[in-house]
Order: structure tokens, then sequence, then C-alpha cells
């Protein structure tokens, strides 16, 4: 005999997994903890395997948990997708929306807008690597990504914000800061500093630096482009970043460099059928305004 899983079931394993916390899941559909603990339960004894591995700082989804959690997910949007639909909502009063990028701008601008406009939306944003971004994405794991050349693909829903190029970035006080433009074999004397593995940035410029032929003496990858830019204002090197990724400041200068003269979009991402939930669909509104203001 089949054994089917209730609704109530899914739908405690799906926001579990959304949020990685048990306590934030009962949060989100306003249900006591253990009621979410119970169902989980239920639905784990029906399949007969575990769909969490509980640690101190939260789950992390088994195999199995991963495996279901690409259907549940969908699931989940369609009947939040239903909801609004027959509600016919009117003004957006809450909700909880998940958001990624690789760069602290423009996302950090458009986010600010988001939030003034939409007080009551609960946002939690973390910076990825362009690698882990992708994969996020593909794994459903967040609702909307701010990233530079995503990936195409038929799942996801893209829309450009803008075109940008990348820039030598280095204290203003540095010999090279007034120059015009730059090439890349006049920081070879210098360190050069970069975004961590898995980064677009790193991608590109090593591969510029192998068709070039070039030999930096020395490289420093760091975490995030937020610390790209306190490396660069400790005086550590040099970085390659592209232009306005970061929030201006007047002890940094930006210089073009020769051979980077390609336009790189940086865009929104969603899962494509995730782009018409009230919450992805105000926080695309949000974002054409800033475009058409150009304020990021």
């Amino acid at each position: 005999m089949n054994l089917r899983p209730s609704p109530y079931q899914i739908t405690a394993f799906t926001y579990v997994a959304r949020e990685r916390s048990f306590s934030r899941a009962a949060q989100q559909l306003n249900v006591t903890q253990s009621s979410v603990t119970q169902h989980v339960a239920k639905l784990e004894r029906t399949m007969g395997t575990l769909l969490f591995v509980r640690r101190r700082d939260g789950v992390e989804l088994t195999r199995a948990g991963n495996e279901l959690f690409q259907i549940t997910e969908r699931l989940t949007t369609l009947e939040q997708l239903v909801t609004e639909k027959v509600n016919d909502y009117g003004a957006l009063t809450d909700g909880h929306i998940r958001i990624i990028a690789n760069a602290p701008r423009p996302a950090m601008p458009i986010i600010a807008r988001y939030g003034e406009l939409f007080p009551k939306v609960n946002i939690d944003f973390t910076l990825y690597d362009w690698a882990s971004s992708m994969s996020l994405l593909a794994d459903r794991k967040v609702d909307i990504a701010i990233v530079t050349e995503p990936q195409e693909s038929k799942a996801l829903f893209t829309r450009e914000l803008r075109r940008t190029v990348y820039m030598a970035h280095m204290r203003h006080d540095h010999p090279l800061a007034q120059a015009e433009k730059l090439s890349l074999s006049q920081l070879q004397s210098d360190t050069l500093i970069l975004p961590e593995d898995g980064s677009l940035t790193q991608k590109i410029a090593r591969r510029k630096i192998e068709k070039y032929d070039l030999d930096f003496y020395r490289i420093i990858r760091t975490t995030t482009f937020p610390m790209v830019k306190e490396a660069i204002l400790h005086g550590l090197g040099i970085g390659l970043l592209l232009e306005n990724s970061l929030h201006p400041s007047e002890k940094l200068s930006a210089v073009p460099i020769i051979e980077m003269p390609e336009e790189y979009r940086d865009c929104i991402a969603v899962p494509s059928d995730k782009q018409d939930l009230k919450l992805i669909r105000s926080f695309l509104d949000v974002a054409v305004e800033a475009k058409a203001e150009q304020s990021f």
C-alpha cells in the first residue's frame, strides 16, 4: 500500500528546508515548533529515511531531502500563486524574501529602496561568489540573485539592470591613481587583489593574465568584494573590480584597463516559476524604477 504524505507534512518540510531551521519555519507558518517537528518526523517515517541532519546552527538537507525539496518547493510556489490569485491581494503587508548577490552594488541600493516601500517584508541578504550564487539558484534555495552574467537557463528569468566594465581600483594616493588608462602589464610590479575562488572576477582576471602572458609576483585572494575594498584601503595592493560594484569612496580611484574593455551585464535572476509571486514582482518593479533613475 502506497502511503501519501499530508499537505501539512509537505508544507512543514518545505519551510524547514527553505529556512534551514525548525524554529524559523514555525514562525513563517505561524504554528508551534513542535507541530513542524511532528509533521517532518511523520514524513521521514513514511519515506523511511532522514530528510535533515540536525546541527547546532540549524539543519542541513540529506540527499533524499534535497531531492524532495526540488519538487516540494515548486509545489509550494504554485500554492502561493493560487492563494494570491484567490485573495487578490491589495497591498503587500508582509512576507519573507531571500536575496543573494555577488557584489554589494547594485544590490544594496535596490534592497534599501524596497525596504522603505515594504517595511513589513523580512529580507535575508547574503553575498556569495558567482559559482555559489548559480548553484543556490539552481537548487531553489534563494528567491532572487543579483549577479553578473548569470547562466542562461529556461529555469531562470533574468532582467538586465546595467552594463559595466572592469577597472583597476586603488588608493587615491597610489602613483597610478591619476592615469587615464592602464595596461595590465603596468600592474605586474604591484600586488593584485582578487575575490575568492568561484568568483567571475577571478576567472576573467586569470584568463586575461594567461592570454597576455603576464606574471604577477603576488596575488591576494579574499572572501568577498567588501574584503577586496578593505584590502585596497589598507594599502595591500590593486584590486580588479567591476566599476561601481562597491560604494563610492573618496579614498579610492578606479582606472580603466586597456585589455579589459568588455561590458558585463549585472542582472536580476529568479526561478522562472517564481517571477509572478507578488513578493518577487514587487522587487522587480523596484529594480526597474531604480534602473530608470540610474540610482545604483
